[in-house]
């Protein structure tokens, strides 16, 4: 050591050596903190690793996806310029109808809103259709059968050779539909599939006024083929003909981007882990340095330098950042394998595993960057210190560089932002991001500085010796009270926030109790039907709750401009839906209890002539770009019917009852071509099951919707978007707690003299273990609470401005979080005493001064 502190420029070597040796005595106390740096690396590699995976999957496998390159879709039967078009391109391979309907089982008298598909043709023309007998997928055309989804044969008890009634035909069940191109988990439980030929399709008697059906047309292309120049050339002119033109390229571009939302979510989660990793990085780094000072003094006093003082300690917390890393990495590569099986749900296909290069690399670099980072303000300690801090018998404060620190800071600050946008790819988000770490450290901060202070000041000096020991280790020299409440409070803030956001979420799809919530829907009752209907419901005891007329329309001018001139201009700002979409509209004199009045006045009736005045919503009204005043013509089945905007409203869509975009007056529509909506309220699924049978049978054209089912659907599936979402946030809680055993752990080096003379003064362990026991309780139950009470405030905003509805808060965070957190805490602190109370006083002296 000698000759490499003469040496002012002594090479790499030396500083390596010198780092190794020191770090050995040292090694432990960082141990738990490189543990942090692990879990936030193995979080954001593994979520990394998965998106790459997920990308590159959905690019390899977009035309199995669809089942072909691309199609062209349409809600109607081509008309003339449609056909041309289809023709034009060497005609379709394959074609398909689907439709809702309700299936009925005569077996076993179940019935099922399920999703009718008609294939006419080679389906699918990539992919494959998964079947049950393996035969039934090429064999069901061409015998006139089904192929029913693999649920569905499960829940009624299905066998191959059972029969399914759909409308006015009964077809033979040849098989079990495991996986078809086109359709999701998710929307198989919504409605599940069940395929039939297309040429059964009219004889079902399905397809009536009302009826929402899609027709698909399925084309292959050659290899060479320029998707997109053909997409520019057809799609707006199929636009002006209410048909669509989707590409393997596009759809796969948009489930990418859909799944990208909830990676990049889950990236902020995990960024979350790594940065409480990197709070627990700079405290024990400060303690450690502190316990170092006298060394460094004592090297510059043999002549090393400045410069080599601060490298050796630099390449220590590098050496552990890359150790760190590289453990961190290997961990998230193998955690991606978990990744499929928690999100088989939502996936539309089994996503392979393979090893990509970028997060791993990320991932090193990460653990290097960020332990270095935030380990360089307690390392400026070293650049400072005096060698006359050997000859001092007390320890001095070092006075630091106003300037380095700020430096410092900004460093830090620019790299989380880097690191949001990078992730977000939006400047405005990932500064809204920044700033809302840096408020929620910057609260916990203060909160722990405000109770320091309060302490200090209003010191209770009656009190009983231990209580007072507890809460002067609150603010003594070297305390780790910030750190620990930053860790447990932002640990305890991320878990409440994303539990309360849950509970909104669910309340907003949580169907109303009260008597006139119906749980039972009929759609397109025809007008024929509605008395009958009508009186099955009633003759069954049940109530009648809404009985609403539905009209089809399309937006044929807005403000005297015709739909098919906005659509050619690429300088509109008319939103292309309104202008593609048949709207369903309704007529009646009053609000209902999901709308509010925001502009305008309601018309109930009309009796004069002229232009009719009707309500819009909120949304249509701002992406229309119109107003009160302006005016639409409507094309209601051939016949044009002009509008003026009266009133708009504001629309709650996440109530589970029907809402309209547009309402006319009464007085208007009567006569117009409609069909209806009923709805009722049956009290048990018995009563509801017997309902739907009858009247299946009797009006087959008519769908039900069971909204207890659909409500118990959804509340399934926000179950489990919150489990994947704790799952990730159980990283960080996992490092916060790391950090908090570190801190406690780096504390107890602090603390262990002062016990020690407690003991050689006569205390006895059970007073030690007391004042412990305190202390840690004290930090646990303020940390935890101070968390929960900012996510309140959190949640409170996002209920207000972002799901627009009332937050009622769960007691559940404090009830299960508050105890949990303050019970680990707790055992932290106290196990990390056993080596103070099985020590002789003398002893623990001894072994700290060696």
């Amino acid at each position: 050591m000698k000759d490499g502190a003469r040496n002012p420029g002594a090479g790499m070597q030396w500083l390596l050596l010198m780092a190794w040796r020191d770090g050995k005595s040292g090694w432990r106390r960082l141990t738990l903190f490189m543990s942090s740096i692990i879990l936030g690396i193995a979080a954001v590699v593994a979520i990394q690793s998965f998106s790459q995976n997920l990308k590159e999957n959905i690019v390899l496998q977009s035309k199995a996806l669809m089942g072909a390159d691309f199609i062209i879709d349409s809600g109607q039967l081509p008309n003339e310029k449609v056909q041309y078009i289809i023709d034009s391109l060497g005609g379709a391979a394959v074609r398909e109808v689907t439709f809702a309907s309700m299936a009925s089982f005569p077996e076993n008298g179940g019935t099922k809103l399920v999703e009718v598909r008609g294939i006419d043709g080679p389906f699918p023309i990539y992919g494959s259709l998964e079947t049950l007998p393996v035969s039934a997928a090429a064999s069901f055309l061409q015998k006139t059968g089904a192929l029913v989804d693999a649920t569905v044969m499960l829940q009624f008890n299905l066998q191959p050779g059972d029969s399914v009634k759909i409308g006015e035909l009964t077809f033979l069940i040849l098989g079990s539909l495991q996986s078809a191109p086109g359709s999701t988990a998710l929307r198989s439980s919504v409605a599940p599939a069940i395929m039939i030929p297309y040429s059964s399709i009219q004889a079902t008697g399905l397809l009536q006024l009302g009826s929402r059906q899609e027709y698909k047309y399925y084309f292959k292309v050659t290899p060479d083929a320029d998707l997109e120049l053909l997409e520019e050339q057809i799609d707006l002119r199929l636009d002006a003909e209410n048909a669509d033109l989707d590409t393997h390229t596009s759809t796969s571009e948009r489930l990418g981007r859909r799944y990208d939302n909830v990676g990049r979510f889950l990236n902020l989660v995990a960024f979350i882990a790594l940065l409480l990793g990197c709070v627990g990085i700079a405290s024990s780094v400060h303690i450690y340095m502190k316990e170092k000072l006298r060394a460094v003094a004592m090297l510059k006093c043999l002549g090393a330098s400045r410069k080599q003082t601060f490298a050796i300690y630099l390449l220590q917390i590098a050496g552990m950042g890359l150790i760190g890393g590289i453990i961190g990495t290997v961990g998230g590569m193998l955690l991606q394998f978990t990744f499929p099986l928690i999100l088989k749900g939502f996936l539309p296909f089994d996503v392979q595993i393979t090893f990509t290069l970028i997060p791993v690399i990320m991932g090193l670099l990460l653990g290097i960057a960020m332990s270095v980072l935030f380990a360089l303000l307690p390392l400026m300690g070293t650049w400072y210190v005096s060698p006359l801090q050997v000859l001092r018998i007390q320890d001095e404060p070092v006075v630091k560089s106003r300037r380095a620190i700020l430096l410092i800071l900004a460093m830090i600050m620019g790299c989380v932002y880097l690191f949001a946008l990078w992730i977000l790819e939006d400047p405005i988000q990932a500064i809204g991001f920044l700033a809302g770490i840096i408020l929620t450290f910057g609260i916990l901060a203060l909160m722990s500085q405000l109770l320091m202070h309060t302490i200090k000041k209003y010191f209770p000096t009656k009190w009983s010796f231990t209580v007072r020991q507890s809460l002067l280790n609150m603010f003594r020299p070297n305390n780790q009270t910030m750190t620990l409440l930053l860790a447990i409070g932002v640990g305890s803030f991320l878990i409440s926030t994303l539990y309360f956001t849950k509970d909104i979420l669910l309340d907003k799809a949580t169907l109303e109790r009260d008597a006139n919530s119906p749980n039972l829907i009929f759609l397109d009752v025809q007008t024929d039907q509605v008395t009958d209907v009508a009186s099955g419901i009633t003759g069954k005891g049940l109530p009648l709750i809404d009985r609403i007329p539905i009209i089809t329309m399309r937006v044929q001018s807005i403000n005297g401009r015709a739909a098919n001139d906005i659509r050619m201009d690429s300088t509109s700002e008319v939103n292309q839906w309104i202008l593609n979409h048949e709207f369903r509209v309704t007529y009646r004199d009053s609000l209902i209890a999901s709308e509010r009045l925001e502009l305008g006045k309601w018309t109930a009736s009309m009796t004069a002539t002229g232009s009719v005045p009707i309500s819009i919503s909120d949304n249509v009204a701002r992406d229309a770009r119109v107003g009160i005043g302006d005016s639409l013509t409507f094309n209601v089945q051939g016949l044009l019917m002009k509008t003026v905007v009266g009133s708009i409203r504001s629309v709650d869509w996440g109530r589970m009852q029907l809402n309209f975009s547009i309402v006319f007056p009464r007085g208007v529509l009567e006569n117009a071509p409609q069909f209806y909506v009923l709805s009722t309220k049956a009290p048990d699924e018995r009563a509801s099951a017997e309902l739907q049978r009858e009247l299946v049978s009797d009006y087959p054209n008519v769908s039900i919707i069971d909204l207890r089912q659909v409500v118990t659907l959804i509340e399934g599936i926000l179950d489990k978007i919150s489990w994947i979402i704790n799952f990730m946030a159980f990283f960080s809680i996992l490092t916060g707690i790391i950090v908090l055993i570190g801190a406690v752990r780096t504390s107890k080096y602090q603390r262990i003299r002062e016990s020690a003379l407690f003991r050689t003064l006569g205390a006895r362990s059970h007073v030690i273990l007391r004042i412990a026991a305190l202390e840690y309780f004290y930090l646990g139950s303020i940390g935890c609470v101070f968390g929960i009470l900012l996510s309140l405030l959190g949640s409170q905003m996002l209920a207000i401005f972002v799901f627009e509805m009332p937050f009622t808060p769960s007691f559940i965070p404090f009830a299960i979080l508050l105890p949990a957190i303050t019970g680990i805490v707790l055992a932290i602190g106290l196990f990390n005493s056993r080596t103070i109370l099985r020590s002789p006083p003398l002893e623990v002296i001894r072994r700290e001064v060696r």
